[in-house]
């Protein structure tokens, strides 16, 4: 599933692209919106919140998008018929550029006032240009909600901080030295695991991939995600990895025991 960093990533290329400019093409290739027809509206914004993606049109329209585990967006220069794909979704094209989305786990058109009941359940958004001790301040304050609850699950959980996903769930806890199991009452610096969130969200945002180990050399990138059997690159014990529940149902998790040890 993209984290939030590739969603304001896809956001900043969608507005780049699109916003400022009229529609001159507008196609929902999804049953329940065939017949919604933008055309001749303007792009007025591109924005992320945590792995949404909302693009608001001309008229107080929003379109409403979240990738899931597959979508991503393609941005081509205008012109050519889109492509005879079946994953196809959402068409939105205008004189210079055609705008591709593929696989969108979740495609919605509804009144731009409207987009409170989408945005208002999640936590303070790790890229949130206004980000401020405030928000760090509410994010541990809603971590802290079900002390009893495993890190690993409440750092998954977009209603209490929005951005993260399990590359960079994996990656936060090995560099915090904590066991994905731990009660988050155990967690002995809520904020210190925030702000390294913000750190590592705001590090890629203007890349492709999750970088964490500052190795962007391929196999390189990643201290425990997706090295289950293989040496930690700090102490050589075997990487681990298991199942641990998310909202979003079971996720697998890597670790490393010596240098993450149980509570």
């Amino acid at each position: 599933m993209p984290e939030g960093d590739t969603v304001w990533l896809t956001a900043r290329r969608l507005r780049e692209a699109l916003a400022g400019r009229p529609l001159t093409r507008s196609d929902f290739r999804t049953p329940r919106l065939a017949t919604k027809d933008l055309r001749g509206r303007t792009v007025q914004e591109v924005a992320s919140r945590g792995k949404h993606l909302l693009i608001r049109i001309e008229g107080g329209l929003t379109v409403h998008v979240h990738l899931l585990m597959e979508g991503k967006w393609r941005v081509r220069a205008a012109g050519p018929p889109p492509p005879r794909d079946h994953t196809l979704r959402l068409v939105l094209e205008n004189a210079e550029w055609q705008a591709l989305g593929f696989s969108l786990g979740i495609l919605e058109l509804f009144p731009t006032t409207e987009e409170p009941r989408v945005v208002d359940r999640l936590g303070p958004d790790l890229l949130d240009p206004e980000w401020s001790p405030d928000l760090a301040a509410e994010a541990v304050r809603r971590l802290g909600e079900d002390p009893e609850r495993a890190i690993g699950e409440a750092l998954l959980d977009q209603s209490r901080l929005a951005g993260i996903g399990n590359v960079y769930k994996a990656e936060i806890l090995y560099l915090r030295g904590i066991d994905p199991w731990t009660p988050v009452r155990a967690v002995p610096d809520l904020l210190a695991v925030v702000a390294l969130s913000r750190r590592l969200l705001n590090a890629n945002k203007e890349r492709y991939g999750h970088i964490t180990t500052g190795d962007r050399r391929p196999g390189r990138e990643h201290w425990v995600y997706g090295r289950a059997g293989r040496a930690c690159r700090r102490c050589g014990t075997r990487v681990r990895r298991a199942d641990q529940k998310s909202d979003a149902g079971e996720r697998v998790t890597f670790w490393c025991p010596r240098c993450q040890p149980p509570h």
